[in-house]
């Protein structure tokens, strides 16, 4: 298939597109990347009036530390994160998921806000924005908005973006000294959609978590920040603490069911990466017991 009849235009600034989705709201599509848009289009799963091209705007590109901030333009390459020693050095969970998203082909071309805004509960890197407790910036008629990763995701391709506003960047706090991250995701194949993932950022104290921000996806209709890694905060874990925060962890997902995937299978795995995200990142492979997938 193909997509439908639409009309274009090249945004040439950041001011130029909002006046563009400003008169066109809901009938317009942004196109930064267009490795989801494109798909998307040409299924007819949307039908969009108008894209905004704003692949030229060299203002929303680019990678910088500033104090304890690391900010990502939304233009921003998958290919030039998974490459930045800015990115390596201040969020390796980020370069870390980047090699899972997709295939070469594509990292070449997404972005990093074309993926945020798509909203996949599949993807990956909505759930790191989450893991690392990045601020998602978007601006519209009235000026810039900060929204906590957290708030952002709130269905199936759905965020907290208006029609006439536009993601400009991402921040995310510097890993801290005494920080470690985990990922890791079961998919069919290399590449292909996760079935059931995790990204995971911890502080680190004496054996103990200090703090663990643990966010599923593809187990929800958005990226799922557990409620259960609580249990394993400033505790002792021994096999018995973990088997109970998993099984809460097991009631608090509300998987869905697929041709891939039934929903049980997504709630066991999801159980199986929450321990063997423990007993790594502890380093006790007595915890990892009974993890098998």
């Amino acid at each position: 298939m193909k997509a439908s009849a639409f009309s274009y235009a090249r945004a040439t600034s950041v001011a130029d597109a909002l006046e563009l989705l400003a008169a066109h709201g809901d009938r317009a599509k942004v196109l930064s990347g267009g490795q989801s848009l494109m798909p998307a289009m040409n299924l007819r799963l949307i039908s969009p009036e108008l894209i905004v091209d704003i692949g030229e705007l060299a203002e929303l590109r680019g990678i910088a530390v500033n104090g304890n901030t690391l900010k990502i333009g939304a233009l921003t390459r998958h290919v030039d994160l998974q490459r930045s020693s800015d990115v390596a050095g201040h969020a390796p969970l980020l370069t870390e998921a980047i090699a899972h998203v997709a295939h070469p082909a594509i990292r070449n071309r997404g972005t990093i806000g074309g993926s945020l805004a798509h909203a996949d509960p599949a993807s990956e890197l909505p759930a790191c924005m989450v893991a690392l407790n990045a601020t998602i910036v978007v601006r519209g008629p009235k000026g810039e908005r900060r929204i906590a990763a957290e708030d952002f995701f709130m269905g199936i391709y759905e965020t907290a973006l208006s029609p006439d506003e536009l993601l400009i960047a991402v921040e995310l706090p510097v890993q801290r000294t005494n920080s470690a991250y985990f990922f890791h995701e079961f998919a069919r194949r290399h590449g292909d959609y996760a079935i059931a993932g995790l990204a995971a950022q911890a502080v680190m104290g004496a054996n103990v978590f200090a703090d663990l921000r643990l966010a599923f996806f593809a187990v929800g209709d958005r990226p799922v920040l557990a409620l259960a890694a609580n249990r394993l905060v400033n505790i002792s874990i021994t096999p018995a603490v973990l088997s109970e925060a998993s099984a809460a962890l097991a009631e608090e997902l509300d998987p869905q069911e697929d041709q891939e995937a039934s929903a049980s299978m997504r709630r066991h795995l999801a159980t199986v990466l929450m321990r063997r995200c423990v007993a790594a990142l502890l380093g006790r492979t007595d915890l990892d017991a009974g993890g098998s997938a």
